[in-house]
């Protein structure tokens, strides 16, 4: 590939990749909506559009292996001095590449996703792979309109780039964006299944079984994340050691904590088919909060260590986000017949009410860290002045809260199904805290 080709040949790709997305979108709902021999071409349709993420991202690191400093991204957060594996980590260093990055990735649980639903759960198959390609065409448009990673300069061509921030030479820079994006976007798979589900009325428990691996596979990936995430900023001088409750830091934290809350609570639904409209909720903010995230590190709004300059997208995900609320609101509405559980909680003492009671702190904790993230945002525009709340505000709250989650996730397991007794409960929790104190006095 000559190097004169790359910028005009990455546009391209972007620009096939958003008509492919596109074709397979309509085929796949044509395939829901009774025409089922359509699926076959919707399947062949989202493996053309993996492929053409695949061919871009390999077009971007080779643009930046060669210096090809016309292109903008590269310039901006490459120079000549930097070995090929910094170069690498370019890739996803700033805006606009972390955000092809991001479909790249969303494009591999595609691929997968939609070969592991091949033979299982057909109803559900056409919307899901309708859902994870209306989500590629966001990321498309964004990147061709406002974010294009293979932009160049108009005028004069530099010699050398700018070279990627120091902060971000790190050997975790290889490892922490990729496993973090591979949480962030791994939730995209259970959200799709729940979408299908809403559409075809399927919402037994069929969609919670064919959800329960992504959802897991996207929640172990984001805790990786996140403590790699504090091993990255224990190490980097000036970045609050482990935990300094960043704004970024917290983009990524609320998401796990809503996950966290769903992870539990659909047991609830397997075992005893009750709170389904509530799992609903808790899946689809979930994924809305991945967005949100992405929103928050990459409009600039909020100040941060780890957040992009300021930039024009942020207007795009306000209309998307409005969107999926909009969409899921109707959904839930049209759907809500058929979500009604078909049992209740029978006691306050059982592992219901206790996992019940998890879910609302869980839930809780990420309302206090988006609150208290959003404020300079809430302060200036109620006051006119923008005011910030530091580490000692987040600790002073969220540690007793932390401390009822502890004491809840040990609680839970020793109460019984539907309704249990004082004195079993008090002889279940003898042992464990017993130990407990035991262990405290050593």
């Amino acid at each position: 590939m000559a190097a004169l080709d790359i910028p005009f040949f990455g546009t391209l790709v972007l620009c096939l990749i958003l008509v492919s997305a596109s074709y397979t979108m309509a085929v796949a709902m044509g395939a829901g909506q009774g025409r089922p021999h359509l699926l076959p071409s919707a399947r062949w349709g989202t493996y053309a559009t993996c492929a053409l993420l695949l061919v871009a991202i390999l077009v971007l690191a080779y643009a930046f292996q060669v210096h090809d400093f016309r292109i903008r991204y590269v310039a901006r957060y490459s120079d000549r001095s930097m070995p090929w594996w910094y170069l690498i980590t370019s890739l996803w260093g700033g805006q606009d590449g972390s955000l092809l990055w991001w479909s790249f990735l969303l494009s591999g649980y595609t691929f997968f996703a939609v070969r592991w639903l091949r033979g299982r759960y057909t109803e559900l198959q056409p919307w899901v792979i309708a859902t994870l390609m209306s989500i590629l065409i966001f990321f498309a448009i964004l990147m061709l309109f406002a974010a294009n990673p293979f932009a160049t300069y108009i005028r004069t061509t530099p010699g050398d780039g700018e070279g990627l921030n120091p902060l971000l030479q790190n050997y975790w820079m290889a490892i922490h964006p990729p496993v973090l994006y591979m949480g962030f976007v791994g939730w995209s798979v259970p959200f799709a299944i729940l979408v299908a589900a809403m559409v075809t009325g399927r919402l037994g428990n069929e969609w919670v079984r064919a959800a329960r691996l992504w959802s897991m596979i996207a929640w172990t990936f984001l805790s990786i994340g996140l403590l790699l995430g504090c091993l990255l900023s224990y190490e980097e001088l000036g970045w609050g050691g482990y935990w300094a409750w960043d704004p970024v830091e917290n983009a990524s934290f609320m998401p796990w904590l809503v996950g966290t809350a769903y992870l539990h609570s659909v047991l609830i639904q397997e075992r005893r088919q009750m709170m389904k409209v509530w799992n609903v909720f808790l899946l689809f903010l979930t994924f809305f909060l991945t967005i949100f995230g992405t929103f928050l590190t990459r409009s600039g709004l909020i100040a941060s260590v780890h957040s992009f300059a300021r930039s024009d997208i942020g207007q795009y995900f306000v209309w998307y986000m409005a969107f999926l609320l909009i969409a899921i609101a109707a959904l839930m509405i049209w759907r809500l017949p058929k979500l009604k559980a078909d049992n209740e909680i029978e006691s306050l003492v059982s592992r219901e009410f206790a996992f019940l009671l998890n879910n609302w702190v869980l839930l809780g904790m990420m309302v206090f860290v988006l609150i208290a993230t959003t404020f300079p945002l809430l302060s200036q525009w109620v006051r006119g002045e923008e005011v910030t709340v530091g580490p000692g505000f987040y600790n002073k709250w969220m540690v007793p809260l932390g401390i009822v989650l502890l004491f809840l996730a040990g609680l839970g397991p020793l109460v019984a199904w539907r309704k249990a007794t004082g004195s079993k409960l008090l002889r279940a929790m003898a042992f464990p805290v017993g130990a407990g104190v035991a262990v405290g006095l050593l």
